[in-house]
Order: C-alpha cells, then structure tokens, then sequence
C-alpha cells in the first residue's frame, strides 16, 4: 500500500506544475451571452406553455363545475320524482283503504235488516214448534191412555 501511495504522489505533484490558466476571451463572452439569450427564450417559452396549460386546466375546471350543477339538479330531479313516486302511492293506498271501509259499512248496514229479519222469523218458528211439539205430546198421551203401544213407546223416550 505504501508503494501505491509513494508511486502516486509524483503524479499528482507534477499534474499541477504542467497546469495553466486559461485567459477569458471575447469569443468566450460573446458565447457566454448567447447562451443566456437562448436560456431567457427558453424560460419565456415555457412560461407561455405553462400560462396555455393553465388556462386549459382552468377551462376544464369551468367545464367540471358545469358536470357538477347538472348532477345537482338531476339530483333534485330524481328527489322530486321520488316525493311525486310516494305521494302517488300514499294516495292510493287511502284510496284502497276508504274503498274497503266502505264495502266493509255498507255490507254491515245491508246485512243487518236481514239479520233482525231473520231473528224475528226463528223466534216465531220456534214458537211456533213448541206450540206444536207440546199439542203432539199431549195428544199422544191421550193416545197412550187407549193404546199400550203408544204408552210403552212415550216411556221409552221418557215422554211419559
């Protein structure tokens, strides 16, 4: 290691003693100012194209605000179609349920003459039966009097 490094430091002594200073010239100068030429159009250049890209992002911002209000409203659209959808069907829903009332009224008002009709019609019949149910018997026990059969048949049913 120690001979790399004894081999290396002539080199780097006598690379500094072959060196010279370059002198700036006027050609240098003139260069050095077309380069700062070019690089001031350069940055204008880009200056223009990011003003061009930023009126561009600005337009499709305008663009998305538009997209924007048009959901809003088919969102309103949809909210009012919505309230019309259970408006419509509350309506007919209180349709259905006053339709049923009423046939439920009606059919009690029809139906109750009848009943009472009814009721006064089998009160009569079994008045009527038991009247006849009670002539029946009696006239059989007459009957009985004269004919054993008859007896022994009213005492078989306990009529007797």
């Amino acid at each position: 290691m120690k001979r790399k490094i004894v081999s290396a430091l002539p080199l780097f002594i006598l690379s500094h003693l072959f060196a010279k200073e370059i002198p700036y010239t006027l050609e240098d100068r003139d260069r050095l100012i077309r380069i700062e030429a070019t690089l001031r159009e350069f940055q204008a250049s880009v200056e223009k194209r990011f003003e061009s890209i930023d009126k561009r992002f600005e337009s499709i911002d305008k663009r998305f605000e538009s997209i924007d209000k048009r959901f809003e409203s088919i969102d309103k659209r949809f909210d009012q179609l919505t309230n019309l959808m259970i408006g419509i069907v509350a309506a007919f829903a209180g349709i259905v349920a006053v339709t049923i009332g009423f046939a439920i009224w009606d059919r009690r008002s029809m139906i109750r003459p009848f009943e009472t009709k009814v009721k006064e019609i089998e009160e009569k019949i079994k008045e009527i039966d038991e009247t006849k149910l009670k002539n029946l018997i009696a006239t059989l026990k007459e009957v009985a009097r004269v004919d054993t059969r008859v007896a022994e048949a009213l005492k078989k049913f306990n009529l007797l």
